[in-house]
């Protein structure tokens, strides 16, 4: 099914859309967030390896425990976000391909070669980060999507123990639009972009 969104949608996801820096009081529910993931695993994966791992921090207790690895220019910003999601991936995805893609031998593509596992983690983990982004944005949420933090803090402090590693991190709320930046230009299509 291939249907054109109106420039109301579009510019919901794209063009009216910004990064956002400075959060309500509003809150935002459990459920909202399950329903964010239920569309965001949705959108395509190499061999539907879906390696994309996602936590979802929102308690009080949540952020202190993230605060020792933030820069200091993203300190205030998380902390006052009703939700800060932790992007990661699963180094050992492939463990689930038997589920995943079962037509195949999957996960023997992958046991094999640590480099290929890695390549593809890392890339379709980020591109389920930014599929949660936009389906975040479709349900009404403003997002923030930042580096500036330790990965080996995050890591240590909520994956010891497990196969995931941190990507980035990405606030989550009802943006301020009082603390959003000016808007900075974007390149042209024929400054990033070739027809052959």
């Amino acid at each position: 099914m291939s249907t054109h969104l109106d420039d109301i949608a579009l510019g919901t996801l794209f063009s009216e859309a910004r990064s956002h820096n400075g959060w309500t009081a509003e809150p935002v529910s459990d459920a909202l967030l399950q329903q964010i993931y239920m569309l965001a695993r949705m959108g395509p994966t190499s061999a539907n390896c879906s390696p994309g791992r996602f936590v979802f921090v929102r308690t009080p207790e949540g952020k202190q425990r993230l605060a020792p690895a933030l820069s200091k220019g993203n300190l205030e910003k998380t902390l006052s976000a009703p939700v800060t999601v932790i992007s990661a991936w699963d180094t050992a995805f492939y463990d689930k391909l038997p589920v995943l893609f079962p037509h195949a031998d999957a996960k023997s593509w992958f046991t094999g070669s640590p480099a290929a596992a890695h390549e593809t983690a890392f890339r379709n983990g980020t591109l389920q980060a930014a599929y949660l982004i936009l389906a975040a944005r479709a349900l009404g949420l403003d997002a923030g999507p930042m580096s500036g933090f330790d990965q080996a803090k995050v890591n240590a402090e909520f994956f010891g123990g497990t196969t995931w590693t941190a990507n980035f991190l990405i606030n989550l709320g009802h943006g301020d639009a009082s603390k959003v930046f000016g808007r900075l230009p974007r390149l042209d299509f024929t400054d990033a972009c070739a027809l052959a």
